[in-house]
């Protein structure tokens, strides 16, 4: 794979990076009309193909919070066509590496010394290269060690790079008006403790020891000798990637372990924490030979407030959403529904969030759950197309609930969308077992 010797990080430099690349969305646009006038082919999938693939490789070499959202929108793929879902889904863990020369600049940079002289061996091949970081093996002393190394500039571009790609996302998510800036505070505010390896230290320590007791989970130890704002060691964990261990063929018996694994894990955080890894895609995962889940990346960590976290568990319970006087109540603790709504906007957005929750909220109904269940996700594909093309949404302000729902509903989606890619069939409330000595609902 290509490496990069550079990455734009002046503010009018990546914003013509992106300038370009919407040069060639406009071009694809071009053709598209052309052919569809020509030929009356109105199939728009070699279009989002095309712009997919050029909004990628222009965001690829840029790096940072520009390619970390599009990696979140990876994760919603009931909201994207595939092909963006597919092309955005490398910035996981398929981008262009760093060059040796300027890792070792890096290295250099916040550790001191050459990686040489820091390490009994390193490699400066990148074994893994994602949008704020990538991945080199070390050993120290017998040890066998995993450096995180941050891109440059990434910290000092979060604030331009998320001006850059928010019309975008107002236009998507149908928000208006300066409300809106609440939202972009909570990603930007996630994005900077993301480029803080001291603190993903702290949280990954914390998490680690917190859920040690949970079976089938393993974390890696880290050290802080040669961990800094940029630099980030841990041990070298042998295993397979989520995405490439569930696309063998599987027992059901070992999706069903590693199903109830994650979801034990997430609801042990959520419940007994109330901190989680918000951030739950494939690449922050192993599975090792003995079919344990390896958790590797505890950069994104959202903690839960307890003025948020009653009210959303209280509206995933079926007989709330069933009750119309505690609904519309948990409504607006939530801020779904505002006090400047007319009678017409709350029954619309009322009647539309109860669709949702009964849906989304399944999981949640019974004791066992299916992820496999082809009906769950059809309804979910179908409801989020209709409410994509729902000419009424468009028109009312899209502003609407917590700051918090962006990150705990990223958890959710996230979550579902692996153990859908597991089938696993999970129990979803033995994670009880494990919350002693700590918070539990």
């Amino acid at each position: 794979m290509k490496t990069l010797d550079s990455i734009p990080t002046k503010k009018i430099e990546r914003a013509s990076k992106l300038v370009t690349t919407g040069a060639k969305i406009g071009g694809n646009y071009i053709r598209y009309y052309g052919e569809k006038i020509l030929t009356g082919n109105t199939d728009k999938s070699k279009l989002d193909e095309n712009n997919a693939k050029d909004i990628y490789d222009g965001l690829k070499e840029l790096k940072g919070s520009a390619l970390k959202v599009a990696q979140m929108l990876s994760m919603e793929k009931n909201l994207l066509p595939q092909a963006y879902v597919e092309q955005f889904g490398l910035a996981q863990f398929s981008v262009p590496p760093l060059s040796a020369a300027l890792v070792k600049k890096t290295i250099r940079k916040y550790l001191g010394r050459n990686p040489e002289a820091v390490f009994d061996s390193f490699s400066y091949d990148a074994l893994n290269a994602a949008s704020i970081g990538q991945v080199h093996r070390a050993e120290k002393k017998g040890k066998q060690l995993a450096i995180k190394i941050q891109y440059p500039g990434v910290s000092n571009s979060i604030s331009s790079d998320l001006a850059l790609v928010k019309p975008i996302a107002l236009r998507m998510f149908n928000l208006k008006g300066k409300d809106t800036d609440r939202y972009f505070k909570e990603v930007e505010e996630k994005l900077i403790e993301e480029t803080d390896y001291l603190q993903e230290l702290k949280n990954s320590q914390f998490i680690s020891q917190a859920a040690s007791e949970l079976p089938n989970l393993c974390f890696p130890q880290y050290y802080p000798e040669f961990t800094t704002q940029r630099t980030l060691a841990m041990d070298w964990m042998e295993g397979q990637h989520l995405s490439e261990y569930t696309a063998q063929d599987l027992s059901q018996k070992t999706r069903n372990k590693l199903g109830q694994t994650l979801w034990d894990f997430y609801m042990f955080q959520i419940h007994g924490l109330k901190q989680v890894q918000a951030d739950p895609h494939p690449g922050n995962f192993l599975v090792d030979n003995q079919e344990r889940l390896i958790a590797i990346d505890f950069g994104c960590i959202k903690s839960i407030p307890d003025d948020f976290y009653t009210p959303y568990f209280e509206l995933s319970k079926k007989e709330n959403i069933e009750n119309k006087e505690v609904f519309d109540r948990l409504l607006r603790q939530l801020e779904i529904l505002l006090p400047t709504d007319t009678p017409e906007e709350e029954q619309y957005f009322t009647t539309f969030f109860q669709k949702m929750m009964r849906l989304f909220t399944l999981p949640f109904h019974g004791s066992e759950f299916d992820f496999s269940d082809p009906d769950f996700w059809e309804a979910i594909t179908q409801l989020s197309k209709s409410f994509t093309k729902d000419a009424q949404l468009r028109q009312m302000n899209g502003n609407r609930g917590s700051k918090h729902f962006i990150y705990m509903n990223r958890t959710f989606f996230g979550l579902y969308h692996l153990l859908y890619d597991l089938r696993a069939k999970i129990k979803t409330e033995e994670f009880r077992i494990y919350l002693t000595g700590h918070f539990q609902t």
